[in-house]
């Protein structure tokens, strides 16, 4: 009888053990909800690369959506102090909220990218509206879980234009 109870204690117990680790892992990522459905994300985009023809930038699209861990855990680092500093600099960031992949398509198909397959979805743009990491662009859907040094060493790697 004592073992039965001790194996249902350890077994009530593994729950919360686990809890306690994804709360852990929650916190350690900062989060953002920038994704706003009724913006003029055509309108935002244009107006971001013409920013970036003006001051020698790149253009960071996000295209995500406030539903998504991974597109406000991404957005959550770019608020960072650390990320800001080395953004601010580079890139003329739009956020754009796709919805469940049903909204703002369009904008991924102007640049490349024919459809969304997980979100975030980023792409990294010239001034000129040329996408510059069409390999990776799609690749971000796990960007809460990625380590911050990653993440800033592969924004931190585009410069802007000579």
């Amino acid at each position: 009888m004592k073992r039965l109870i001790f194996a249902l204690g350890l077994f009530l117990a593994i729950p919360t053990i686990a809890a306690a680790s994804v709360e852990k892992t929650e916190a350690e990522h900062p989060e953002a909800k920038p994704f706003e459905k009724k913006a003029k994300a055509s309108e935002n985009v244009d107006a971001a690369l013409a920013r970036a023809v003006a001051a020698d930038k790149r253009v960071l699209l996000v295209m995500g959506a406030n539903w998504c861990h991974d597109s406000r855990g991404l957005a959550g680092w770019f608020e960072q102090p650390r990320f800001a500093e080395m953004l601010k600099p580079k890139y003329e960031i739009v956020y754009v909220d796709v919805g469940h992949r049903d909204r703002n398509i369009d904008i991924a198909q102007r640049f490349g990218i024919d459809k969304i397959v997980g979100t975030p979805t980023v792409l990294i743009l010239s001034p000129r509206g040329a996408l510059l990491n069409p390999k990776s662009a799609p690749t971000w859907r796990n960007a809460a879980s990625r380590d911050e040094d990653d993440i800033f060493s592969y924004f931190y790697q585009f410069t802007p234009e000579l």
